[in-house]
């Protein structure tokens, strides 16, 4: 990558090409290697739990369905299964939980009255789509941060992306930064709608150089979501600006990460990538819904030698 990371000139962001034969290959290397060896599995899945970002985002999303999900994300694994494994005073939770902007207040209430310091992140800046007024997408940012959202989740306006306008994209990013104050800033880049790798690339560097925290895949409501390809190209942009700039930016993968074996394969792509120092919840979330439902199952089968009922195990 050429050009130094300056906020005034972006003019080097052009120049920037990916070798897209050569990230397919990297991604096909890695989707055929065995990622946890068996006896080392339900200590690599509690860790995956640690970095989940459970999350609903439906329309019929109510206060009660909020409350089962803080209560899911505080008690994620079921007592006696964390007991069998000595790991029932670990503390174990997951990392957030994600909520549409009007859900904050339901989900800050809930987590309150468990006695948690379980943060809420919540979408906004007219998610999925972005395309709402830049007054709106603002101003959206600023009522979950008053509700008590502690991480904003934003959307980029992927056509400014399309259409290589990257100054524009740089600064509604800033101002994205500037609403949310003190909460973190995860931008969407909705990598299944920007077109080539290489645009997936550009926005991972203006969405850091604008001041996100971390850079995350997909709304998961794209045709495509997280694949391993836009992953890795994500994670060379978060080396590249960490080698230039020093800053330690996070990656979330989002959409479609369900089973227990797919967690394993992006716990093992970003220990590949980036170093076990990105394997802690500060700078390491998955995006999912359904995820943690597998991951207990698995971690029952690990215990119990058998695979669980659907009534063994309680619902998020």
């Amino acid at each position: 990558m050429k050009g130094d990371v300056k906020s005034t000139d972006l003019s080097w962001i052009s120049k920037i090409q990916v070798n897209h034969p050569a990230v397919l290959r990297r991604a096909e290397q890695i989707q055929a290697r065995r990622t946890v060896k068996k006896e080392w599995q339900a200590a690599w899945l509690l860790k995956a739990v640690t970095f989940i970002d459970l999350t609903t985002l439906s329309g019929d999303d109510t206060s009660s369905n909020i409350q089962r999900l803080c209560y899911k994300a505080k008690y994620p694994i079921r007592e006696d299964l964390l007991k069998a494994l000595n790991m029932h005073d670990k503390g174990i939770t997951t990392a957030a939980v994600c909520v549409y902007p009007a859900r904050v207040c339901d989900a800050v209430k809930a987590l309150q009255a468990a006695g948690c310091a379980i943060p809420v992140a919540s979408v906004a800046t007219g998610f999925p789509a972005g395309q709402t007024h830049l007054k709106t997408r603002l101003e959206e940012i600023r009522l979950a941060v008053e509700d008590g959202a502690a991480e904003i989740d934003v959307v980029i306006n992927r056509s400014l992306v399309l259409t290589g306008r990257w100054e524009a994209l740089y600064d509604e990013i800033r101002q994205f930064r500037k609403a949310c104050g003190e909460a973190h800033l995860k931008t969407i880049l909705a990598t299944g709608e920007l077109g080539s790798l290489t645009n997936v690339y550009k926005a991972s560097m203006i969405a850091m150089m604008a001041g996100s925290d971390f850079i995350k895949t997909s709304t998961g409501k794209e045709t495509v979501n997280a694949t391993f390809p836009v992953a890795i190209v994500m994670l060379r942009a978060i080396r590249d600006f960490f080698w230039k700039t020093g800053n330690k930016i996070g990656f979330k993968p989002a959409g479609g990460i369900r089973s227990a074996k797919d967690s394993l394969a992006w716990l093992s792509l970003v220990k590949e990538e980036l170093g076990d120092e990105w394997l802690k919840p500060e700078l390491f979330r998955i995006g999912a819904s359904t995820l943690l439902s597998d991951i207990e199952r698995q971690i029952y089968h690990h215990v119990t030698g058998r695979y669980a009922a659907y009534h063994d195990l309680p619902m998020s």
